[in-house]
């Protein structure tokens, strides 16, 4: 049986993430290996309330601050050839990578 490699990409700028997801399909189609994906998961928020005021005094007023990120996951055959050209892109800050490899 063969294997398969299993990327998950995240980052809080979704055009950072999917712009590494059409560099990943390049790759597959360059090297003829088959691809599925990607997989658009769930976007997390992460939302912090926080007071306005330092001190405590005055109102009671909120600021609400929100961090989403973005996860996407595609599923690649472990090509030797794919995977040493999937090493060698360029990930730009903010843009988390890993990959799995089963069987």
């Amino acid at each position: 049986m063969a294997q398969k490699a299993r990327i998950s990409l995240s980052g809080t700028d979704p055009k950072k993430v999917d712009n590494v997801c059409q560099q990943i399909k390049l790759i597959s189609e360059r090297t003829g290996v088959a691809m599925g994906g990607p997989i658009a998961l769930p976007t997390k928020r992460l939302v912090v309330p926080v007071r306005k005021s330092p001190d405590g005094e005055g109102s009671e007023t909120w600021d609400r601050w929100e961090l989403r990120i973005h996860k996407r996951l595609i599923d690649l055959d472990a090509d030797e050839r794919a995977l040493r050209q999937l090493m060698r892109i360029r990930v730009p800050d903010g843009v988390n990578i890993e990959i799995v490899l089963r069987t």
